[in-house]
């Protein structure tokens, strides 16, 4: 039995993807949760359940000028209304089956999460599911994963898993970087596993669970967790099956080595981006260093600095957040300035945006990014404390980063704005100048206090603000006893 609901919000009727296989050039993405969150199935019983949360946002995502929404894993975890998504336990509850001690999820119920994509769908926001493929959790001990189905019954429910099902009793996976070994949970092999006796079981089926999760709630991209332990061969077949075909894809390998990011990404055909991790260290450094950050190594930074359109640039993540060593201390803004004016895909991170008081200077950043900045770059400046490029596309923009705590700076740089020509710091840090006749800008960066030592110049009377584009939504629901709808 399927049936099929369309338009939550809106009447149109009509499925949309936006994005491909091809790595995005435009936009800016939300990181819509962060660890541990509150939830009323985790011990709040007040807070909003995340679900409702995203969704009741969404209009105000949508006018801050964000394009898409990397929400949380929607599988049931392992443990249940505590879990964070990251141990995964059965691939057909999305909060719609009373297992692990609940039935919601951390996030809420499967209807609740139909109800938060369809309304983010409907303020012109993409939505991209937190994607675990390496590992499942919450078997009794002994590699047996098996659910109850839609009537409640145990085993019933369906991609039941057993022991050849993982590594180490079968073998590692081809082109697989880190050792299977590593604890996340039980590894699960797409190439080598035997399960139910055919070698190809768990290749097919978590497909064909993705099809229909993509299906039930009609998402447009993933973002990929820990890829470091799946093939990327398979990370390339899973975004050319059935509803994933042509979805935009960005894994997490998580490594300073640029080299070895833009070799995985390679090796699934250039089908996905990566999150520039790369970048991010330098961003830290940059952020934590004192004022004594060569600001030089900027300059053609990270992934992007290679292969912007194969970049997602960060600032923090929910894993750099919840631990001191990995996250940003100092001076974050200085950072969000560089990603949302340089190339790139750029990605905000939920609790700066909304938490740690720095959302109206985003969201101007935002406006910068969406309105002014595209095109190439081209560097104007660098030297200990400063760093200046200017972004060559459209209207053009000019920017300057300082990472002197103490002291502004005054530099003159020549420009492709011509002779002559009024421009505005649309940060509103500092006040208007105008190009010589040879077409050089002579601007002082403000000290980096906070985090704001930065200019973003560009020509006088840019104006205007984010009107959300109501996308439609077909979600279908399809019942069978091994599912959880019956």
């Amino acid at each position: 039995m399927m049936r099929r609901r369309t338009g939550w919000l809106t009447a149109a009727v009509s499925l949309l993807t936006l994005f491909s296989t091809q790595r995005a050039d435009a936009g800016v993405l939300l990181q819509g949760f962060y660890w541990d969150l509150p939830s009323p199935a985790a011990g709040t019983p007040a807070a909003t359940w995340w679900w409702d949360q995203l969704g009741r946002q969404s209009n105000e995502l949508g006018k801050a000028g964000f394009t898409a929404v990397w929400v949380p894993s929607v599988l049931k975890g392992s443990s249940g209304g505590y879990s964070m998504g990251y141990d995964p336990y059965d691939d057909y509850d999305i909060g719609s089956k009373n297992q692990k001690g609940t039935y919601s999820t951390r996030f809420g119920t499967r209807e609740q999460l139909q109800r938060s994509v369809a309304m983010m769908r409907a303020n012109g926001l993409d939505v991209y599911l937190d994607t675990v493929l390496n590992h499942r959790n919450g078997d009794p001990g002994d590699y047996s994963f098996q659910y109850v189905d839609a009537y409640g019954n145990w085993p019933g429910g369906r991609y039941a898993k057993s022991l050849t099902d993982f590594t180490p009793a079968v073998s590692n996976d081809p082109d697989v970087y880190d050792n299977p070994e590593i604890d996340f949970g039980r590894n699960v092999a797409y190439y080598n596993g035997g399960g139910m006796g055919n070698l190809g079981y768990n290749n097919a089926q978590m497909k064909a669970a993705g099809d229909w999760l993509v299906k039930a709630l009609d998402v447009q991209g993933f973002r990929f967790d820990y890829v470091k332990g799946v093939s990327p061969s398979y990370i390339s077949s899973y975004l050319s099956y059935g509803a994933m075909a042509n979805k935009f894809g960005v894994v997490e390998f998580w490594d300073g080595n640029i080299g070895a990011v833009q070799n995985y990404i390679a090796q699934t055909g250039n089908k996905v981006s990566a999150f520039d991790f790369p970048l991010r260290d330098k961003l830290k450094a940059m952020c934590d260093g004192g004022g004594f950050f060569d600001m030089r190594q900027l300059d053609g930074a990270g992934l992007k600095g290679v292969d912007p359109l194969g970049a997602v640039t960060f600032v923090e993540n929910h894993d750099t957040d919840k631990e001191s060593n990995f996250r940003i201390l100092n001076h974050k803004l200085l950072a969000y300035a560089h990603i949302l004016t340089a190339e790139g895909y750029p990605c905000v991170f939920y609790k700066d945006w909304q938490l740690y008081g720095l959302k109206n200077r985003i969201n101007n950043l935002i406006w910068i990014h969406e309105k002014v900045a595209s095109g190439g770059t081209t560097q104007r400046w660098k030297d200990d404390d400063v760093f200046a490029y200017e972004r060559t596309g459209g209207n053009r923009l000019l920017v300057a980063l300082n990472d002197n705590g103490v002291s502004s700076r005054t530099i003159t740089v020549d420009t492709g704005f011509g002779a002559n020509v009024s421009l505005n710091d649309y940060t509103g840090n500092r006040p208007s100048v105008t190009t010589d006749g040879a077409g050089r800008a002579t601007i002082t960066i403000p000290a980096n206090v906070g985090g704001g030592g930065y200019v973003c110049y560009s020509r006088q009377g840019l104006s205007g603000g984010f009107v959300p584009t109501q996308r439609s939504v077909t979600q279908e629901f399809a019942g069978a006893q091994d599912l959880d709808i019956r």
